[in-house]
């Protein structure tokens, strides 16, 4: 396992150097190096590695949730509430809908099928959003008006959404008693429980911090750790039917400690920046080695067609939650265009239905064609999407002037003050 992470490293390392020169986001090579790597091409990955697979993928979004936790202000919610809001559901709805009309005619699936495939493709890609719109968020792209901010916030409330839909819509697929009301219920509840939870671990952590005063990076560890507590306990707790948004909690800790120490948040979100350069590879390259070619080439050009076409209703969706909202027409673009990608989702539960065929004995046909056209999802989206999004940074986001504390300064204050006390 020692020598295939190796491999991807450094191949990953070579990729991100040879695109960043060429101005292409470095998570398409990072991709494109695990696809190669994985089981479907070369088969170079030890099997030990594809099989712990899940949780390192689990580990690396979690290091970027929790550097998106801080840098998410709450004014810059403040000003985007509402869209964000409508973020959560609204280009969900829209592509679903377009997705449950079209794929009985192009598809041969039920509307029911159709409905489960809906869900499966309707969620946008944490993996590829939220690095970027951190990365713009540093880099006071678009932060006057808390546009990246909106993305992160309503990207995360929409996988929430989607996942709670998706089971709810897999359950009664499986002919599966289902309390519609209560499983719709959830979703606010699951949300705001995990909220709640994390505002608690994070203003306890700013107590032990200020009375044992730990260096930044024993600081971003614990947080780290503490984080892969919380995702296992949203595990246990959904296991016994308590909802537990367990990512949003991870945000909502970073959320709370910008909150109340500004200076410790940003100290701390340039640690996980530096994490994050070993995470992304872990990230990227094992979704790519999840990629499975021969599904994508089942799905063919109609089911090609019906992911672009979904797309463009998603994309009425988007555009629709930024009615009202004062954002120019570029600044509306680049948000439409921040909704398209694909990626972490759809490897997760892509499968999801086929496996519940098999169990129950059903045909597996409809499964086969909703894993391919999920797989062709994320082939077509995540790299031209990330490309997209990086071109619509740079070009329909305007510089915020106003003054922000860095990183930088943050941890050379904090580091200053740790020596002094240790004088």
């Amino acid at each position: 396992m020692a020598l295939s992470l190796a491999e991807l490293i450094v191949l990953c390392l070579f990729a991100d150097y040879f695109l960043s020169r060429m101005h292409i986001p470095p998570l398409v090579g990072m991709l494109a190096v695990g696809a190669l790597l994985g089981p479907q091409l070369l088969n170079l990955l030890d099997p030990s590695l594809i099989a712990v697979g899940s949780d390192l993928r689990m580990i690396a979004l979690i290091v970027i949730l929790l550097r998106a936790g801080f840098e998410l202000s709450r004014e810059s919610l403040h000003k985007v509430g509402l869209q964000a809001l409508l973020l959560s559901f609204l280009p969900a709805v829209f592509e679903t809908l377009v997705i449950v009309a079209l794929g009985p005619g192009m598809l041969g699936l039920s509307r029911m099928e159709s409905l489960l495939l809906g869900c499966v493709l309707a969620a946008v890609s944490p993996a590829v959003v939220v690095p970027m719109m951190v990365h713009f968020i540093q880099e006071k792209k678009g932060t006057e008006k808390g546009i990246p901010t909106l993305v992160l916030a309503g990207a995360s409330l929409d996988d929430v959404t989607v996942i709670v839909a998706y089971s709810i819509v897999l359950g009664l697929y499986a002919g599966n008693d289902a309390n519609l009301a209560r499983d719709l219920l959830s979703i606010p509840f699951s949300i705001l429980f995990a909220i709640a939870f994390g505002f608690g671990i994070g203003l306890l952590l700013i107590r032990i911090f200020e009375r044992i005063n730990p260096r930044a990076t024993k600081r971003a560890l614990a947080i780290l750790g503490i984080s892969i507590f919380l995702v296992h306990l949203g595990t246990f707790l959904e296991a016994r039917h308590i909802p537990f948004a367990a990512l949003l909690s991870v945000m909502a800790i970073g959320f709370i400690i910008l909150e109340k120490r500004e200076a410790m948040a940003h100290e701390l979100s340039a640690k996980f920046g530096k994490i994050w350069i070993f995470a992304q590879i872990i990230l990227f390259a094992m979704v790519g080695s999840q990629v499975d070619f021969a599904s994508a080439r089942f799905a063919g050009f109609k089911g090609v067609a019906l992911i672009l076409i979904a797309l463009a209703g998603r994309s009425v969706g988007t555009y629709l939650c930024t009615l009202g909202s004062g954002f120019n027409a570029k600044e509306k673009l680049f948000i439409v265009i921040s909704y398209l990608p694909k990626a972490t989702v759809q490897a997760a539960i892509g499968s999801g239905p086929l496996f519940l065929m098999m169990e129950k004995g059903m045909p597996l046909q409809p499964g086969k064609i909703i894993l391919a056209v999920a797989v062709m999802s994320i082939l077509i989206t995540a790299p031209l999407g990330s490309l997209a999004i990086s071109w619509a940074g740079e070009h329909l986001l305007s510089d915020d002037t106003r003054a922000h504390i860095s990183s930088l300064s943050a941890v050379e204050e904090s580091e200053g003050a740790y020596a002094l006390m240790k004088d």
